[in-house]
């Protein structure tokens, strides 16, 4: 056998070499699900980018949906997650000053924005935060400022505008964001501080209406993501994190109400 043909034989056994162990490596990260605790305001947006996630990289994710908070405090009681996307970054970085996070610092995927939702048939003539003052409006809906950072965000804009004294006996406190637009919208409350992803649902988008809060009225709500320290498929969070940088992805959730976390927002 001459050396040009060991030579080209050699290069044949190690590209297969290197095929399989990439095709295994891949089975290996698809047999096991992505397990994902993702804050409430996911909720709306993600099960449409997991199923593409699903199609493209064949790895189901099982996702987690509660307040920012309520994860935390579950991953340091080490349930069984991989991956953690909170709705800020001050939870996802008490993660890993608590030694269950990976990396320094969180990673920031996205920008939430915080609107007031109100029910068209609530009968509020015109929605503002100076509407708020009117003792008409009896119950205002928010999420619980110690748990959903939304939640932060609504305490800290009605105390920016001087509205606390006026409305603190009117709030209406959700466990998470979600329930405060489930509040909302049911009518348990006539108006609603709520997630840009919740009041674009088609649902909310029907039977109500929001204006966003001006976005010097509230701490930016950067949204950060950590894998897991030990997780089982750490290599399933890499990549989905990496999926969600994708430009597609990203034009996705800013339609869905999450912006890119450099994007400027908007006037």
């Amino acid at each position: 056998m001459s050396e040009k043909l060991r030579r080209l034989l050699f290069l044949v056994v190690i590209t297969a070499l290197i095929l399989t162990l990439r095709c295994t490596a891949h089975g290996q990260i698809a047999k096991h699900p992505l397990r994902l605790a993702a804050a409430a305001d996911l909720q709306p947006v993600l099960p449409p980018i997991i199923d593409q996630f699903h199609q493209q990289t064949g790895i189901t994710v099982l996702a987690s949906y509660h307040s920012s908070a309520t994860l935390a405090m579950q991953i340091l009681n080490q349930a069984p997650f991989d991956l953690f996307m909170a709705a800020d970054m001050s939870y996802a970085q008490y993660v890993i000053d608590r030694g269950a996070g990976v990396g320094a610092t969180p990673i920031p995927y996205a920008r939430g924005t915080l609107v007031l939702w109100t029910r068209n048939d609530s009968g509020i003539p015109s929605l503002s935060l100076d509407a708020l003052r009117n003792a008409s409006i009896r119950t205002i809906a928010i999420a619980n400022p110690k748990h959903a950072p939304y939640g932060r965000a609504a305490q800290q804009t009605l105390i920016q505008a001087g509205l606390m004294p006026a409305v603190k006996s009117r709030l209406v406190i959700a466990e998470n964001i979600a329930q405060a637009a489930q509040y909302a919208e049911s009518g348990n409350a006539q108006v609603g501080f709520i997630s840009l992803t919740s009041a674009l649902t088609p649902r909310l988008s029907k039977s109500g209406h929001y204006i966003r809060i001006p976005q010097q009225d509230y701490a930016p709500l950067i949204q950060g993501a950590v894998v897991v320290k030990g997780a089982k498929n750490a290599a399933a969070a890499h990549r989905f994190l990496e999926f969600l940088a994708q430009p597609k992805i990203r034009a996705l959730l800013a339609a869905a109400g999450l912006e890119s976390p450099t994007a400027e927002p908007p006037e």
